[in-house]
Order: C-alpha cells, then structure tokens, then sequence
C-alpha cells in the first residue's frame, strides 16, 4: 500500500462515490501510507466517520461459541416485532487481517432494521496472526451453532441466509461450498457483496481500477500475502473459490458489484460459474461505486438502497 503525494478524483465515480472519496481525503484517511498491519488497522479505525451513527434495535446480544481452536465471538441483532424473524449471518470485510465486530456493528444493524431479520455477526479470527483457514474454521463454527441454537435469540434457523462483504463475501462463499459438501448446515441464499473469489490479477478491472480507485491492485497482494500461509494454498476452493471443480446444488445467491472495483469481474465471473451450474443467480451491479460504499451510510444514503435490494432479493422487502 503505498504512499501518494495527492490524491485525484477519477470522472467516472458516480456521485455517491465521489462524495465519499472527497470525504476520506477530507478527514485524512486517503492518501496514507500503510506498510504494517497495525498500521491498516489504525487507518481502519479512521474509517468509522464514514459510518453513519448506529440506529437502535430491540435487542443486542454478545455470545461466544466453541470453534475448533477456542471461542469465536458472535453479535446476535434483534429486529423490532414477534418472533421468529428471518436469520443472516454476516461475515465482515477486511481483507481477512482487518474488520471486527465493533467495526461492523453498524452495518449489522442496519442489515437487521432494513431486512427484519436477526442478524449473526461473525468475529472469526483474521491473519496474519491465524492464516488460512482459521478464519474459515470460525465461520463454519459459527453457523453450525446458528443452524442450531439462534432459535434461542428469535431468528428462524430455517431460514438462514449467509451475507459477506469483500473478503467476508469470499468467506461466505466457502461456507457454502463447505456446507454443500458436508451436508450443513442448510443455507438458503448467499449474498456476496463485492466479493473476492479468485487469486488472479489480471481482469479487465483490476487493470482498469489499479490505482486511484481506493482499494488497489497492490492492496490486494497485501491481503492475500498475509491471508495465505504458502502460495500454493492459492489453488484450495475454499480460498480462491471461483476454481471449485463442482458449484452445482449451492444456495441461490445474490452478487452485489461496485462498478469501480478491481474485485468486479471476479464476482462477475463467479456469478457466471453458478448460474451455468445451475444456480439461481442475481448480479445487482451499481454503476461508478468505489469498494467498500455499503459502509458508507454518513456520507451516502446509497447503503440503504442497497439493503432494501438486499431485503427484495431474500423475499424480505
């Protein structure tokens, strides 16, 4: 991630997007040089003014489930209204090195306001310190324990919807490989926000957005340098999902792409995979966006448009 003396608004960002740009240059988040991991995670704590102030809901509730290699940490978001509502599980964004469940707690909430649903936030464990798969060990963990006991909390296990945005939407997308192969837990519709779903360089957009668009071509080798223990890992399905031999019996799912994204054509791509495996398949692209505008809702009211697609596409609306 490098540094730069300036920073220029590219004319093809749509409004939303270049009022968020001009934001972050505003309040100092870009340009910034980033060379350590705790470095990005003190330019993520910046990013909260972005987000917009985080709306009340009925209930909040922190829980800890067992995983494979100790607890992993869940935020349970209860809608307004009687029980049972609607489940989503969300994975956070961040690369796999950054995000949490305080960072994502307003998205959380608003997922839960917009859709009705109850909504099961996932701290899974991020690299560099727990590489691959550990974090996807604890999203497994995590929905196991959703499939099975988020009754307790009013949501309705069966119907259990899996949401994750940008390296959250790739962890999302595992899950779902992992769930068809072992037989669970049932999922019935994946929503991948501007999804990572390959390690592979060179689309049209990531030549196209390689620089300039926010998140960039060398961020992007950052992130999976420090996600992935070894290079070949690269190949395993459950990392660069978009090579899976088989898609064929996933959930439905539901694509969002930002128009501006070096991510693009690989969610593209991937949506193109299921759709020819014979999965339903949505792609809802937002012409001119930046990656990461869901997060956005201070400086854009465009993140509730999106939810209210979110909410239409789960039949939710």
């Amino acid at each position: 991630m490098a540094q730069k003396d300036s920073v220029h608004i590219p004319s093809d960002l749509a409004p939303e997007s270049r009022a968020i740009l001009e934001r972050a240059i505003e309040l100092g988040i870009v340009p910034d040089e980033i060379t350590t991991v705790e470095a990005a995670r003190a330019k993520e704590v910046r990013e909260r003014a972005l987000m917009p102030e985080p709306p009340s809901l009925a209930a909040v509730a922190d829980v800890a489930v067992e995983g494979q290699d100790g607890p992993v940490p869940l935020r349970i978001y209860r809608p307004a209204g009687e029980p049972p509502f609607p489940t989503l599980m969300y994975i956070h964004g961040g690369g796999w090195v950054l995000g949490s469940i305080d960072h994502a707690d307003v998205d959380c909430r608003f997922l839960a306001l917009d859709t009705g649903s109850v909504v099961v936030s996932v701290g899974y464990r991020l690299a560099p310190e727990h590489k691959f798969p550990a974090g996807l060990d604890d999203v497994v963990a995590a929905a196991e324990w959703t499939a099975s006991q988020v009754g307790d909390h009013g949501g309705d296990p069966a119907r259990l919807a899996v949401v994750g945005s940008s390296a959250g939407g790739n962890l999302a997308a595992a899950l779902c490989l992992l769930a068809g192969q072992r037989g669970g837990p049932r999922i019935d519709h994946q929503v991948l926000i501007y999804p990572v779903t390959d390690f592979s360089f060179d689309t049209t957009s990531y030549r196209d957005f390689a620089e300039g668009y926010w998140l960039e071509l060398a961020d992007m080798r950052w992130f999976w340098d420090h996600y992935l223990e070894t290079p070949d890992q690269a190949a395993d399905p459950r990392a660069s999902v978009l090579r899976a031999p088989d898609l064929a019996g996933l959930p439905p799912a539901t694509i969002l792409t930002a128009g501006c994204d070096v991510l693009r054509d690989e969610a593209e791509a991937y949506g193109e995979r299921l759709r020819e495996a014979g999965v339903p398949v949505t792609v809802l692209p937002y012409p001119g966006q930046l990656h990461g505008f869901w997060s956005c809702g201070a400086v854009t009211s465009l993140p509730r448009r999106v939810n209210a697609d979110i909410a239409a596409a789960l039949g939710r609306d």
